[in-house]
Protein backbone atom coordinates (compact mmCIF):
# COMPACT_ATOMS: atom_id res chain seq x y z
CA UNK A 1 0.00 0.00 0.00
CA UNK A 2 2.92 2.31 1.03
CA UNK A 3 4.67 1.40 -2.12
CA UNK A 4 1.65 2.34 -4.20
CA UNK A 5 1.04 5.61 -2.27
CA UNK A 6 5.06 6.52 -3.39
CA UNK A 7 4.19 5.55 -7.26
CA UNK A 8 0.96 7.73 -7.33
CA UNK A 9 2.86 10.69 -5.73
CA UNK A 10 5.78 9.92 -8.28
CA UNK A 11 2.34 9.97 -11.45
CA UNK A 12 1.02 12.71 -9.85
CA UNK A 13 4.29 15.05 -9.31
CA UNK A 14 5.23 14.10 -13.34
CA UNK A 15 1.82 15.00 -14.51
CA UNK A 16 2.33 18.05 -12.47
CA UNK A 17 5.69 19.01 -13.53
CA UNK A 18 4.05 18.71 -17.09
CA UNK A 19 1.79 21.10 -16.58
CA UNK A 20 3.45 23.87 -14.82
CA UNK A 21 6.23 23.42 -18.00
CA UNK A 22 3.19 23.77 -20.39
CA UNK A 23 1.45 26.91 -18.47
CA UNK A 24 5.14 27.87 -18.34
CA UNK A 25 6.09 27.78 -22.17
CA UNK A 26 2.53 29.06 -22.70
CA UNK A 27 3.32 32.08 -20.61
CA UNK A 28 6.55 32.77 -22.58
CA UNK A 29 5.35 32.60 -26.21
CA UNK A 30 4.88 36.67 -28.18
CA UNK A 31 1.92 37.61 -29.01
CA UNK A 32 2.54 39.01 -32.58
CA UNK A 33 0.12 41.27 -33.66
CA UNK A 34 0.16 40.90 -37.81
CA UNK A 35 -1.60 43.13 -40.09
CA UNK A 36 -1.77 41.25 -43.91
CA UNK A 37 -4.47 41.36 -46.97
CA UNK A 38 -3.42 38.08 -48.05
CA UNK A 39 -6.13 35.85 -48.73
CA UNK A 40 -7.96 34.82 -45.44
CA UNK A 41 -8.29 30.98 -46.39
CA UNK A 42 -4.33 30.92 -46.47
CA UNK A 43 -3.62 32.53 -43.14
CA UNK A 44 -3.90 29.30 -41.29
CA UNK A 45 -1.53 27.31 -43.28
CA UNK A 46 0.84 30.19 -42.87
CA UNK A 47 0.54 29.88 -39.18
CA UNK A 48 0.94 26.10 -38.63
CA UNK A 49 4.53 26.48 -40.76
CA UNK A 50 6.30 28.94 -38.93
CA UNK A 51 4.78 27.84 -35.84
CA UNK A 52 6.53 24.20 -36.33
CA UNK A 53 9.97 26.18 -35.73
CA UNK A 54 9.03 28.74 -33.92
CA UNK A 55 6.06 27.54 -31.58
CA UNK A 56 7.11 30.22 -28.93
CA UNK A 57 5.76 32.89 -30.99
CA UNK A 58 1.97 33.33 -31.40
CA UNK A 59 0.54 34.95 -34.25
CA UNK A 60 -2.81 37.33 -34.19
CA UNK A 61 -3.57 37.96 -37.87
CA UNK A 62 -5.57 41.50 -38.27
CA UNK A 63 -6.56 40.48 -41.81
CA UNK A 64 -8.59 43.05 -44.62
CA UNK A 65 -7.85 44.56 -47.91
CA UNK A 66 -5.40 45.69 -48.94
CA UNK A 67 -6.69 49.77 -48.69
CA UNK A 68 -8.37 49.14 -45.40
CA UNK A 69 -5.00 47.61 -43.92
CA UNK A 70 -2.76 50.95 -45.30
CA UNK A 71 -5.79 53.18 -43.82
CA UNK A 72 -5.59 51.43 -40.40
CA UNK A 73 -2.12 51.51 -40.21
CA UNK A 74 -1.85 55.49 -41.48
CA UNK A 75 -4.17 56.35 -38.64
CA UNK A 76 -2.22 53.96 -35.94
CA UNK A 77 1.22 56.27 -37.02
CA UNK A 78 1.08 57.73 -33.67
CA UNK A 79 0.13 54.62 -31.33
CA UNK A 80 1.03 51.36 -33.25
CA UNK A 81 -1.13 48.28 -32.41
CA UNK A 82 0.83 46.47 -34.91
CA UNK A 83 4.42 44.43 -34.38
CA UNK A 84 4.58 43.66 -38.19
CA UNK A 85 3.18 44.45 -41.51
CA UNK A 86 3.46 40.89 -43.86
CA UNK A 87 1.88 40.14 -47.29
CA UNK A 88 0.76 43.73 -47.65
CA UNK A 89 1.31 45.84 -51.23
CA UNK A 90 4.65 46.80 -51.96
CA UNK A 91 3.59 50.81 -52.75
CA UNK A 92 2.03 50.60 -49.29
CA UNK A 93 5.21 49.52 -47.82
CA UNK A 94 6.92 52.15 -49.53
CA UNK A 95 4.48 54.91 -48.09
CA UNK A 96 4.84 53.25 -44.88
CA UNK A 97 8.75 53.90 -44.79
CA UNK A 98 8.36 57.52 -46.39
CA UNK A 99 6.75 58.07 -43.58
CA UNK A 100 9.19 56.72 -40.88
CA UNK A 101 6.98 53.80 -39.69
CA UNK A 102 8.97 50.83 -40.66
CA UNK A 103 11.77 49.34 -38.26
CA UNK A 104 15.10 48.98 -40.81
CA UNK A 105 16.01 45.09 -40.68
CA UNK A 106 18.12 42.95 -42.88
CA UNK A 107 17.43 39.36 -42.86
CA UNK A 108 19.11 36.00 -43.30
CA UNK A 109 18.89 35.01 -46.68
CA UNK A 110 17.75 38.55 -48.19
CA UNK A 111 20.99 38.09 -50.67
CA UNK A 112 19.01 35.33 -52.47
CA UNK A 113 15.84 37.19 -53.14
CA UNK A 114 15.66 39.28 -56.57
CA UNK A 115 16.62 42.74 -56.19
CA UNK A 116 12.92 43.90 -57.31
CA UNK A 117 11.47 42.27 -54.34
CA UNK A 118 14.23 44.31 -52.18
CA UNK A 119 13.98 47.40 -51.08
CA UNK A 120 16.99 49.51 -52.14
CA UNK A 121 18.24 50.97 -48.58
CA UNK A 122 21.43 49.48 -47.59
CA UNK A 123 19.26 48.33 -44.09
CA UNK A 124 16.39 47.40 -46.04
CA UNK A 125 13.05 48.16 -44.73
CA UNK A 126 10.56 45.78 -46.39
CA UNK A 127 11.25 42.82 -48.42
CA UNK A 128 9.04 41.06 -50.83
CA UNK A 129 7.26 38.03 -50.73
CA UNK A 130 5.50 37.60 -54.27
CA UNK A 131 3.60 39.15 -56.86
CA UNK A 132 0.45 39.59 -58.71
CA UNK A 133 -0.44 40.50 -62.40
CA UNK A 134 -3.70 41.93 -63.45
CA UNK A 135 -5.64 40.45 -66.11
CA UNK A 136 -9.38 39.94 -67.59
CA UNK A 137 -11.69 36.94 -66.59
CA UNK A 138 -14.14 36.14 -69.00
CA UNK A 139 -16.85 33.51 -68.78
CA UNK A 140 -16.94 32.13 -72.07
CA UNK A 141 -20.73 30.64 -71.15
CA UNK A 142 -22.24 33.43 -69.80
CA UNK A 143 -20.84 36.31 -72.44
CA UNK A 144 -21.90 33.92 -75.59
CA UNK A 145 -25.75 35.11 -73.86
CA UNK A 146 -25.15 38.32 -74.80
CA UNK A 147 -23.58 38.27 -78.17
CA UNK A 148 -20.19 39.44 -76.43
CA UNK A 149 -16.70 38.89 -78.06
CA UNK A 150 -13.53 38.69 -75.85
CA UNK A 151 -11.63 41.57 -75.99
CA UNK A 152 -8.02 41.74 -76.89
CA UNK A 153 -7.08 45.08 -75.09
CA UNK A 154 -8.28 47.17 -72.11
CA UNK A 155 -9.18 50.03 -74.67
CA UNK A 156 -11.30 47.54 -76.40
CA UNK A 157 -13.64 47.45 -72.64
CA UNK A 158 -14.34 50.43 -73.93
CA UNK A 159 -17.44 49.45 -76.54
CA UNK A 160 -20.82 50.06 -75.87
CA UNK A 161 -21.17 46.10 -76.40
CA UNK A 162 -19.32 45.95 -73.01
CA UNK A 163 -22.07 48.16 -70.88
CA UNK A 164 -23.10 46.57 -68.00
CA UNK A 165 -21.18 43.61 -67.79
CA UNK A 166 -17.63 44.56 -66.03
CA UNK A 167 -16.62 44.61 -62.61
CA UNK A 168 -13.48 45.99 -61.15
CA UNK A 169 -12.08 46.33 -57.83
CA UNK A 170 -12.22 50.10 -56.10
CA UNK A 171 -8.67 51.21 -55.54
CA UNK A 172 -9.13 52.46 -51.90
CA UNK A 173 -10.33 49.24 -50.84
CA UNK A 174 -8.39 46.86 -53.20
CA UNK A 175 -4.38 46.70 -53.68
CA UNK A 176 -5.47 44.92 -57.36
CA UNK A 177 -7.73 47.95 -57.90
CA UNK A 178 -4.75 50.23 -57.06
CA UNK A 179 -2.33 48.25 -59.12
CA UNK A 180 -4.83 48.89 -62.27
CA UNK A 181 -5.68 52.37 -61.81
CA UNK A 182 -2.02 53.19 -61.39
CA UNK A 183 -1.00 50.93 -64.14
CA UNK A 184 -3.29 52.89 -66.57
CA UNK A 185 -2.28 56.33 -65.36
CA UNK A 186 1.33 55.10 -66.54
CA UNK A 187 0.68 53.79 -69.64
CA UNK A 188 -2.27 56.33 -71.30
CA UNK A 189 -1.35 59.48 -69.57
CA UNK A 190 -0.61 60.57 -65.49
CA UNK A 191 -1.98 64.00 -65.92
CA UNK A 192 -4.79 63.26 -68.31
CA UNK A 193 -4.86 60.32 -70.41
CA UNK A 194 -5.45 57.79 -67.82
CA UNK A 195 -8.59 59.73 -66.44
CA UNK A 196 -9.77 60.20 -69.49
CA UNK A 197 -9.74 56.00 -69.98
CA UNK A 198 -11.33 55.72 -67.05
CA UNK A 199 -14.21 58.04 -66.97
CA UNK A 200 -15.29 55.86 -70.37
CA UNK A 201 -14.87 52.95 -68.59
CA UNK A 202 -16.60 53.86 -65.64
CA UNK A 203 -19.99 54.04 -68.29
CA UNK A 204 -19.68 50.38 -68.55
CA UNK A 205 -18.96 49.12 -64.79
CA UNK A 206 -21.50 47.53 -63.71
CA UNK A 207 -20.06 47.88 -59.89
CA UNK A 208 -17.04 48.18 -57.92
CA UNK A 209 -15.84 45.58 -55.50
CA UNK A 210 -13.96 45.84 -52.51
CA UNK A 211 -11.81 43.14 -53.02
CA UNK A 212 -9.53 42.34 -55.86
CA UNK A 213 -10.29 38.53 -56.55
CA UNK A 214 -13.99 38.80 -56.01
CA UNK A 215 -14.58 40.12 -59.81
CA UNK A 216 -12.94 36.71 -61.09
CA UNK A 217 -14.86 34.48 -58.60
CA UNK A 218 -17.95 36.43 -59.90
CA UNK A 219 -17.02 35.72 -63.42
CA UNK A 220 -16.41 32.27 -62.43
CA UNK A 221 -19.70 31.55 -60.44
CA UNK A 222 -21.50 32.69 -63.82
CA UNK A 223 -22.77 36.26 -61.73
CA UNK A 224 -20.54 38.35 -64.77
CA UNK A 225 -19.39 37.98 -67.88
CA UNK A 226 -16.08 40.14 -67.38
CA UNK A 227 -13.89 40.51 -64.20
CA UNK A 228 -11.05 42.42 -64.12
CA UNK A 229 -8.68 40.92 -61.34
CA UNK A 230 -5.21 38.82 -61.31
CA UNK A 231 -4.17 36.18 -63.19
CA UNK A 232 -3.85 33.51 -60.60
CA UNK A 233 -7.09 34.05 -59.07
CA UNK A 234 -7.96 33.06 -62.61
CA UNK A 235 -6.02 29.89 -63.03
CA UNK A 236 -7.36 28.97 -59.51
CA UNK A 237 -10.77 29.25 -60.71
CA UNK A 238 -10.24 27.59 -64.66
CA UNK A 239 -8.44 24.48 -62.65
CA UNK A 240 -11.66 23.93 -60.46
CA UNK A 241 -13.70 24.17 -63.54
CA UNK A 242 -15.12 27.45 -64.16
CA UNK A 243 -15.57 28.33 -67.56
CA UNK A 244 -13.07 31.22 -67.75
CA UNK A 245 -10.67 32.66 -69.95
CA UNK A 246 -7.87 33.92 -69.04
CA UNK A 247 -7.22 37.55 -71.26
CA UNK A 248 -3.78 39.23 -70.84
CA UNK A 249 -4.72 42.54 -72.74
CA UNK A 250 -2.05 43.84 -75.29
CA UNK A 251 -1.18 47.28 -74.43
CA UNK A 252 0.71 45.47 -71.19
CA UNK A 253 -1.01 45.01 -67.44
CA UNK A 254 0.14 46.46 -64.36
CA UNK A 255 1.24 44.09 -61.04
CA UNK A 256 2.16 44.57 -57.71
CA UNK A 257 4.19 42.64 -54.78
CA UNK A 258 3.10 41.26 -51.36
CA UNK A 259 5.71 42.79 -48.71
CA UNK A 260 6.12 42.15 -45.20
CA UNK A 261 8.29 45.17 -42.72
CA UNK A 262 8.56 45.66 -39.14
CA UNK A 263 6.23 48.83 -37.27
CA UNK A 264 8.88 50.80 -35.44
CA UNK A 265 9.25 50.62 -31.76
CA UNK A 266 7.35 47.05 -31.69
CA UNK A 267 7.84 46.09 -28.11
CA UNK A 268 8.56 42.46 -29.84
CA UNK A 269 11.37 43.02 -32.24
CA UNK A 270 13.14 40.28 -32.23
CA UNK A 271 10.07 37.72 -32.34
CA UNK A 272 9.20 40.08 -35.39
CA UNK A 273 12.68 40.07 -37.16
CA UNK A 274 11.96 36.02 -36.71
CA UNK A 275 8.59 36.03 -38.65
CA UNK A 276 10.62 38.37 -41.49
CA UNK A 277 13.38 35.85 -41.17
CA UNK A 278 10.95 33.10 -42.15
CA UNK A 279 9.17 35.35 -44.61
CA UNK A 280 11.76 35.32 -47.39
CA UNK A 281 12.95 31.25 -46.66
CA UNK A 282 12.58 28.90 -49.57
CA UNK A 283 9.88 27.48 -47.44
CA UNK A 284 7.94 30.36 -47.03
CA UNK A 285 8.56 31.27 -50.86
CA UNK A 286 7.09 27.13 -52.03
CA UNK A 287 3.88 27.94 -50.21
CA UNK A 288 3.40 31.48 -51.80
CA UNK A 289 3.97 29.82 -55.13
CA UNK A 290 0.35 27.30 -54.16
CA UNK A 291 -0.94 30.95 -54.32
CA UNK A 292 0.68 32.87 -56.86
CA UNK A 293 2.80 31.96 -59.52
CA UNK A 294 5.48 34.71 -59.37
CA UNK A 295 7.58 34.42 -56.08
CA UNK A 296 11.06 36.44 -54.60
CA UNK A 297 13.30 33.97 -54.65
CA UNK A 298 14.62 32.70 -58.35
CA UNK A 299 14.22 29.63 -59.46
CA UNK A 300 11.45 28.20 -56.89
CA UNK A 301 8.37 29.28 -58.59
CA UNK A 302 7.23 25.84 -60.47
CA UNK A 303 4.59 26.29 -63.19
CA UNK A 304 1.23 27.08 -62.52
CA UNK A 305 -1.77 25.20 -64.50
CA UNK A 306 -3.78 27.65 -66.37
CA UNK A 307 -1.27 30.48 -65.90
CA UNK A 308 -1.14 32.50 -69.07
CA UNK A 309 2.33 31.40 -71.07
CA UNK A 310 2.78 35.48 -72.21
CA UNK A 311 1.88 37.20 -68.76
CA UNK A 312 5.21 37.63 -67.56
CA UNK A 313 6.46 39.70 -70.73
CA UNK A 314 3.34 41.89 -70.47
CA UNK A 315 4.07 43.24 -66.59
CA UNK A 316 4.88 46.82 -67.50
CA UNK A 317 7.93 48.92 -66.04
CA UNK A 318 5.59 49.62 -62.91
CA UNK A 319 7.22 53.08 -61.49
CA UNK A 320 6.26 51.40 -57.85
CA UNK A 321 8.00 54.89 -56.09
CA UNK A 322 5.72 56.98 -58.06
CA UNK A 323 2.55 55.28 -57.49
CA UNK A 324 3.38 55.72 -53.63
CA UNK A 325 4.07 59.06 -53.66
CA UNK A 326 0.84 59.86 -55.56
CA UNK A 327 -1.29 57.03 -53.88
CA UNK A 328 -3.47 59.89 -51.63
CA UNK A 329 -3.83 62.23 -54.63
CA UNK A 330 -4.66 59.22 -56.83
CA UNK A 331 -7.21 57.56 -54.41
CA UNK A 332 -8.53 60.81 -53.46
CA UNK A 333 -9.27 61.79 -57.49
CA UNK A 334 -10.96 58.15 -58.44
CA UNK A 335 -12.86 58.38 -55.66
CA UNK A 336 -14.52 61.76 -56.72
CA UNK A 337 -15.31 60.60 -60.15
CA UNK A 338 -16.39 56.91 -59.61
CA UNK A 339 -17.53 55.55 -55.95
CA UNK A 340 -21.20 55.99 -57.17
CA UNK A 341 -21.04 52.61 -58.18
CA UNK A 342 -18.81 50.88 -55.44
CA UNK A 343 -20.28 48.15 -53.26
CA UNK A 344 -21.64 49.33 -49.69
CA UNK A 345 -18.91 48.49 -47.30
Amino acid sequence: MFIKSIKKSAVMTCVAGALTLAMSQSALAVDLTVYTAVEAEDLARYAETFNKDHPDINIKWVRDSTGIVTAKLLAEKNNPQADVIWGLAGTSLLLMKSEGMLEPYKPKGVEKLDPKFVDSSAVPSWTGMDAWVAAVCYNTVEAAKHNLVPPKTWTDLLKPMYKGHLIMPNPNSSGTGFLDVSSWLQMFGKEQGGWDYMDRLHKNIARYTHSGSKPCKLAAAGEIPIGISFAFRGARSKAKGAPIDIIVPEEGVGWEMEASGIIAGTPNLKAAQTLIDWSISKTAMEMYNTAYAVVGMPGVAKPVKYFPDTLLEKMIVNDFEWAANNRKAILAEWLKRYDSKSDAK
